[in-house]
């Protein structure tokens, strides 16, 4: 039985686990998935050297950029990117890193996108951000972070991010886990008055299926999308490489 999991923190919920627990039964194929959480990423080798028949890994917050060092290659798009969603494990015990998050992305997005949708903004920093950022720049949207704070590469924070700004940017996307369930009371501090039905809001976030950002998007009259779709087309897309390599 060949055996596959999921990297992160606190992953109890995760969608990875059910999603292909679920393939693997409904087809009768030889793996198993299971959840590996780390509340370090230090405690990955010890847990790579104690598992034997793991063929892949995925990987999730907050150790998409983390991996990297403990990796022996990544392929050409994880390495510009500069976050690992997908690790496939050779015959000689060798790790690959790749990122199908941005094919996600771009394939969930796409029915959504209209010739106004020329700016984005992308709320967080994370491993998770990079490949957005990635599938915007291929895709010819500008776009533009923003964070708790100033540092370079961000141009706003949210305590200077104003509706009027807002009017420049008519995509949003928060790639952060504010919002998650169960804090489904929170959502990112933007100032929500200046989105308007121009707007399209996404939210990687998949549970819950409308978090609090999405609604108040909504409420305004802006096309919304959660995460879901983006996690189940990236997990395909992992589905595939892991098979290629095997």
């Amino acid at each position: 039985m060949n055996r596959l999991g999921l990297i992160g923190k606190d992953i109890s919920y995760s969608f990875s686990r059910g999603y292909f627990a679920t393939k693997f039964e409904e087809q009768k194929l030889p793996f198993t998935y299971e959840n590996f959480d780390l509340q370090h990423i230090s405690e990955f080798k010890q847990l790579f050297t104690k598992n034997h028949n793991i063929v892949g890994f995925n990987v999730t917050i907050p150790y998409k950029e983390e991996i990297i060092p403990y990796l022996d290659s990544l392929n050409k798009k994880a390495r510009k990117i500069g976050a690992v969603n997908t690790i496939t494990i050779d015959k000689k015990g060798k790790l690959k890193g790749y990122n199908t998050d941005c094919y996600g992305f771009k394939k969930s997005i796409k029915p959504f996108l209209k010739p106004h949708h020329k700016k984005a903004l992308i709320l967080g920093t994370g491993g998770a951000s990079k490949a957005i950022a990635y599938t915007l720049k291929k895709q010819d949207i500008k776009f533009e972070y923003v964070s708790r704070t100033k540092k370079p590469g961000v141009k706003f924070t949210y305590e200077t991010l104003t509706s009027e700004i807002l009017n420049d940017y008519t995509i949003i996307i928060n790639s952060t886990p504010i919002g998650t369930h169960p804090n489904v009371d929170e959502c990112p501090k933007i100032p929500y008055d200046g989105i308007t039905n121009k707007h399209f809001l996404f939210d990687v976030i998949y549970n819950p299926s409308e978090t609090k950002f999405l609604k108040l998007g909504k409420s305004k009259g802006a096309e919304i999308c959660n995460g879901l779709q983006m996690l189940e087309y990236q997990a395909e897309k992992a589905w595939r490489i892991w098979n290629s390599t095997l």
